[in-house]
């Protein structure tokens, strides 16, 4: 194909999409109004299922499969960086040397660290009550344990990050959510339909039928996903050195 022919197809194709864009736009509700189709319908469904956060109704309940498309987009992503990464032939690893760490930031790191950790899971446990859930609840843990790096050294940080495990991780979470998807269709459901368990009780964490789990399990997808994205590019930063030394 010449330039002049993949001119014309990037502004027929361009055209095209604003068209369609333009098209959608038109058909929104008035901005600022008080009705609005498709909150209202997610709000009541949200209620019926019995989950008090609508927008985690909405990630785990009402349109789960995107979520689930987005929990493989990062999947894939921090497959690439492991492969991209990975220890070349022409490089080798140096045992980095513990380095000074000014007192008050060790000790604001460490105080931090328990604190931050916590905050993370609870934000993944009751993500279907309050604001937040398993994709910030997740990355709010894995950079939190990241703070052993900025309170003590490398090493200490390697110590509780044993990177396979959370590789392991990453995948065993990705795969409950497809467990979990798959579970109510031998009953007659549809994927990742939430009918599989009791909606329980309005507003206690064993509410909202499936969506805690769903959630929990990208929560824990995210926060090993994070972990390991993180130790690979401090591997290249700290570890992995070329075999002439630069």
């Amino acid at each position: 194909m010449n330039p002049r022919a993949r001119l014309w197809l990037v502004v027929l194709g361009g055209a095209g999409l604003a068209v369609l864009l333009t098209t959608a736009c038109l058909r929104l509700p008035g901005f600022g109004g008080g009705h609005h189709p498709y909150g209202d319908r997610a709000v009541r469904a949200a209620l019926t299922r019995h989950t008090a956060n609508t927008i985690a109704s909405v990630n785990f309940d009402q349109r789960a499969f995107d979520t689930m498309g987005e929990m493989a987009i990062l999947f894939a992503a921090v497959l690439g960086c492991v492969v991209l990464l990975r220890q070349a032939r022409d490089e080798h690893r140096d045992r980095p040397r513990p380095a000074e760490v000014a007192p008050p930031v060790r000790r604001y790191a460490l105080v931090v660290l328990p604190v931050a950790l916590v905050t993370g899971l609870y934000v993944i446990a009751h993500g279907q009550l309050s604001p937040g859930g398993g994709f910030q609840g997740g990355v709010v843990a894995a950079t939190a344990v990241h703070l052993m790096y900025l309170g003590a050294d490398y090493a200490a940080l390697e110590r509780v990050r044993p990177v396979e495990s959370f590789e392991a991780g990453d995948a065993l979470a990705a795969s409950a959510y497809l467990v979990l998807g798959l579970a109510g269709v031998p009953a007659g459901t549809a994927f990742l339909a939430n009918a599989l368990l009791p909606y329980g009780t309005f507003n206690t964490l064993s509410s909202g039928g499936t969506v805690p789990l769903l959630n929990a399990a990208i929560g824990m997808e995210v926060a090993c996903a994070v972990v390991v994205l993180l130790a690979r590019f401090l591997d290249q930063a700290v570890e992995i050195e070329e075999e002439s030394g630069k």
